[in-house]
This record gives structure tokens, sequence and C-alpha cells, in this order.
């Protein structure tokens, strides 16, 4: 079996082949733009993204099936008819509703997490779905006309790829509309955020079919993060992985029943035909790849092999302290408002000390995400990783030591694509090669922990002083 494993991320669209029983082997990757067309707000073009998903597919060959992964809560709006898209892409970091989201209130807060289990954040797509159909005059006309169509990126793309207007309910769980218990839209929700439900795509299993392209069978589609977290071989309660790109994205299964709202989120891990729903607790920091990226475009860095070997003792320890929120703060803060600071400097401090900070920070702010979900479904002694920072040794080592767990860093960093694969029903296990572990070393000490949570306490006080 020959599977094309389509991964539509945040910054790219990249494509492998995955061949059961054999290698996996990136053919293609496309970079696209961001667009800031005032502060807070994060596009992305539809149709370049989409010019981009047919060109890496092109790339693959013929193959046997094919697995799409999408951003998970990035949205737009298109017409039924014409498939043209309405707006821009709304990016799952955009933040322009988070003012009209705290204004609806606490009541709406607990409805929205009895229902749905998520807290009433920009991150999600409900109120960028609202959003549209109250800011673009064109949006609105297609709803009047009968041909307007909503929903995340992986219906856009099956709608003009496949004739498809679905999406899987893993995706369906990340846009603050699905009722978790029922498995479908939920009516309160919609009306909440002013979203009207006929606009919304079918819901299926992941593995259910999405139509062809050029005759060959989407067979998968789903949230990027759970098709990695299933590539992880991530399937009993407890089993953990966080992925390091754009933002870092912890998921933990919990099993086949909802887990509570609390500091972590639930969610749909996938589901599969003819099974029931396996649901995970969900946890984010919105700037991993995000605030290196930054990084890199003042100056302070400009190899991936920069992010490595590093020698004596951790910034962290000497008081440089850099607390990753440009996008503000994601769980369990859930703070809009908090501002990005580096803390400690001093004249001998140089650019090497505020990229290994900023190393420090991320893995820091992902330790709170490992101890709220181990609060959660008990004891977990491991954390696999992957993305781009899995692949510098001090990252993973100084995570070790920061949760005082192993971490496991797979040999190929594509955890999405082999997920997807996997999904497709090939069999990945030559593909994946030998990993690396890293074990707790003790070097992160208490007054480490504290002097990070202080730098987080500055951080969310900061904006509102």
């Amino acid at each position: 079996m020959r599977v094309a494993a389509i991964d539509q991320g945040t910054t790219s669209t990249r494509c492998l082949v995955v061949e059961s029983g054999g290698a996996a082997r990136l053919v293609a990757s496309r970079r696209h733009a961001q667009h800031h067309p005032a502060p807070g707000w994060v596009e992305h073009e539809p149709e370049e993204l989409l010019r981009n998903i047919r060109e890496v597919l092109a790339a693959a060959g013929p193959v046997d099936a094919i697995g799409i992964a999408n951003q998970g809560e990035s949205c737009l709006a298109w017409d039924a008819v014409s498939g043209r898209a309405l707006s821009p892409v709304i990016v799952w970091q955009d933040a322009r509703t988070a003012g009209e989201l705290a204004a609806l209130g606490a009541e709406a807060e607990a409805r929205s997490k009895a229902i749905c289990g998520l807290p009433l954040d920009a991150y999600f797509s409900a109120s960028k779905l609202g959003w549209l159909l109250r800011n673009l005059p064109e949006v609105e006309d297609a709803r009047a006309a009968g041909r307007l169509r909503l929903g995340t990126t992986d219906a856009f793309f099956l709608d003009r790829l496949c004739g498809s207007f679905a999406t899987d309910l893993a995706t369906a769980s990340r846009t603050g509309l699905l009722d978790l218990a029922s498995g479908s839209w939920s009516e309160p929700l919609c009306a909440l955020h002013r979203v009207p439900m006929e606009c919304l795509p079918e819901i299926r299993p992941v593995d259910a079919g999405f139509g062809a392209i050029e005759g060959v069978p989407v067979q998968v589609s789903i949230v990027d993060q759970q098709a990695a977290l299933y590539g992880h071989g991530c399937r009993r309660p407890g089993d953990a992985k966080i992925t390091f790109g754009t933002g870092a994205f912890l998921l933990a299964v919990t099993g086949a029943e909802r887990p509570a709202s609390a500091d972590l989120l639930p969610t749909v891990a996938w589901q599969l035909r003819g099974e029931g729903v396996a649901f995970a607790l969900e946890g984010g920091v919105y700037d991993a790849g995000a605030a290196l990226e930054w990084l890199r475009s003042l100056g302070l860095y400009a190899e991936p092999k920069e992010l490595d070997g590093f020698a004596g003792p951790s910034a962290l320890s000497r008081g440089v302290v850099f607390v990753p929120a440009l996008s503000g703060l994601a769980a369990p803060y859930w703070d809009r408002k908090a501002a990005s600071i580096f803390i400690g400097m001093e004249a001998a401090t140089d650019k090497r000390d505020m990229v290994r900070a900023a190393l420090e920070g991320i893995a820091m702010l992902t330790v709170g995400l490992i101890d709220a979900a181990a609060a959660q479904v008990g004891a977990i002694s491991e954390i696999s990783i992957d993305g781009g920072l899995s692949q510098s040794d001090y990252f993973a080592r100084f995570l070790a030591a920061a949760s005082g767990r192993a971490v496991r860093v797979p040999a190929t960093h594509e955890m999405t694509s082999l997920g997807l694969a996997e999904l497709c029903g090939a069999n990945t296990r030559i593909a994946r090669g030998a990993d690396r572990r890293f074990e707790p070393d003790g070097s992160v000490a208490p007054a480490d922990h504290r002097r990070f949570a202080d730098a987080v306490a500055r951080s969310r006080f900061w904006r509102d002083r």
C-alpha cells in the first residue's frame, strides 16, 4: 500500500509517501504566506493553500490512498455553488474576536464548557465564523442566497478537491460548536456565536472516506495534532505526546469516557468506523516555533544548529528568563493579554543566552501542560515529542529535567504524516527507525520553577498595568 500523507500546517504544506512495510519519503514541501492585516490578526490565502496541496500531491506520483491533516481551528467561508472563497482563512493564532468573547460573560463560558468542553477563546473556530458573517457583506449575501458554506480548512479542501462538504469528528471538536455528548453540531452554541448550523459540514469518522482526487480515494481526514497522537502510537489512557511546531500542543489519551473540563480541555482524539469515540485532553502553547522565528528575525540566531550545543548552567538558573507569549498564553491560563517578556538580562548577557532562555521558556510552559494532564489521567512517566524543536538535544534534555519525566524522540519527526498513513491502513514500522531517549537528571531545581512562575505572573500583569 502506498499512501500520500499531506500535512497542511500553519506555515507549510508537506507530503510524505509512506509505503506499507517500507520507507517514508518526503516528496514535496511548499511554504505559504502569513498575513497580518491588523494587530492580533493572522490570515492565509485560501487559494494558495489549495494550490500547494495540489502541487505536493502531484509530486507524490501514483498512490493507493490519500490522507490529509488540517490546521485544526483555522476556518473560512466559501460559496457552495462556485466553491470560491469568500474570506481569507482566519488562522487559529488570530485573536480578533477576543474582546467579543470576553463580553459574553461567565454564564456563556460555563455553557460552552458544559457542551463542547472548550472555553470562549479566540483560538477556536466558532467566534471566527460568526465574525465573518457580521463583518464581510459578501458572506452575509451568500447566506441570504442559500449559497454559504462555513467550516474549518479541511471542509473547504475536501469540498473543492473531492466534492465532499464534510469534516471529521476530531476536527469538529476543535470548533467550539460541537456537542461532545451527541457528536453533532450544537444548536445552543451555534446560536451563541450566531453561526447558522445549516452552513456547517457533515461530520464523519476519521476514516469514513471523503471522496477521491483524480480517482484516488481520500481515505482519512483529521486535525494535525490528533494525527500526530496516533502516529506516536498513543492508544492507552495516559499515553501523551507534544508536537513542537508553530505552537506546542500536548495531547494525552483518556479513553472512551469524556474527561472533565479543568485546566486542560477535553477533545476527541479520533473516531474510527464502527468504533466508539476515543477522547483526549489537550493543552497548548501558542508560541513555540513562532517565538524562535521571531528571535531569528531579530538576528539572534541564523541556523537550526544554533538551537543546540549549549554548555554550563541553564539560562534559567542564572536568572535569564523568557516567557514566550507573543500571542498570549494558552492552557492553563487562557490569557490573551499576557505579554512576551525577557527578565534578568545584564551587560554580560549575549544572544546565545537569549536563545537558550527562549528554548527553556518554551519547555517550562509545556511542563505546566504535562503536570495538568497528569493531575487528570494519572501518572505520566514518559512524553513522546516531535516537531522541529525535538531535533535539539539540548531542548529534549532540558524538558526531561524540568518535567521529571523521560522524553522520547522518534527517529522521524513527521509523526502527523505517519499517523495519517497508519489511519489509512499502512504499516509504518520500518519507516520509524530507532528513537532517542532522555532521562531526567535533576538539573532543573525547584528554585528554577519558582523563578519561571514569577516571570509568567509578570507577563500576565504587564499589559494591565
